[in-house]
């Protein structure tokens, strides 16, 4: 029974694949001394599941939260870039100025002017309350190398989530068919012990 549970595939997080039961009866040999723990190991296998899936879905809303943030800022600074550089930078005039909104806080936006000419780098939040100032080109590459990896663990989180519903519905067939079968091996014990009945004549 043991062996039974132990998973014999994984997929490239290392998530184990569900075992199926095709027999009930080619598992429990037992009765209650097997049927017991093994309904037990069933369900709780079940919970990790769905502990696992919630923990994905909260991955994938942060997610799709953090790459368009980063693509947004990505293309603020190429665009800084592209306007600093179609510029000639002795020209005064308002070619040079970006007008633009900016956030203050959730609820509030002000406007700001921005010489090109004398942008040459950006400030970056980094998390943890931690910010750095990176010329235009290196918070360019930065910028990219966060979007690949987020992109990539956005398919691999995807993934993890259709691979982890699959098992799930796997192993809630598996519950139903274990209790299914404890329903009519107790059904069939209570028969065989009934006393038999004797027709009057």
């Amino acid at each position: 029974m043991a062996e039974f549970l132990k998973p014999k595939n994984t997929n490239p997080r290392g998530i184990p694949e569900a075992p199926f039961i095709e027999k009930v009866d080619q598992i429990i040999k037992d009765g209650d001394s097997d049927f017991e723990p093994l309904m037990s190991a069933f369900q709780e296998r079940l919970q990790q599941y769905k502990y696992m899936e919630l923990s994905k879905q909260q991955q994938l809303a942060d997610l799709n939260v953090k790459i368009p943030d980063i693509e947004k800022n990505l293309d603020i600074i190429e665009y800084l870039k592209l306007k600093k550089d179609s510029v000639d930078n002795d020209d005064g005039d308002d070619n040079n100025i970006i007008e633009t909104n900016y956030e203050l806080n959730d609820t509030l936006y002000t406007r700001a002017s921005i010489n090109v000419n004398d942008t040459n780098s950006v400030y970056l939040w980094l998390g943890a309350q931690v910010m750095l100032e990176y010329p235009l080109d290196e918070a360019v590459e930065l910028l990219k190398s966060r979007l690949e990896k987020n992109q990539q663990q956005l398919t691999n989180v995807k993934e993890d989530l259709q691979f982890l519903k699959e098992n799930i519905t796997t192993m809630e067939v598996n519950t139903a068919r274990l209790y299914n079968w404890d329903v009519e091996r107790r059904k069939k014990a209570k028969a065989s012990s009934a006393p038999p009945t004797v027709k009057a004549s």
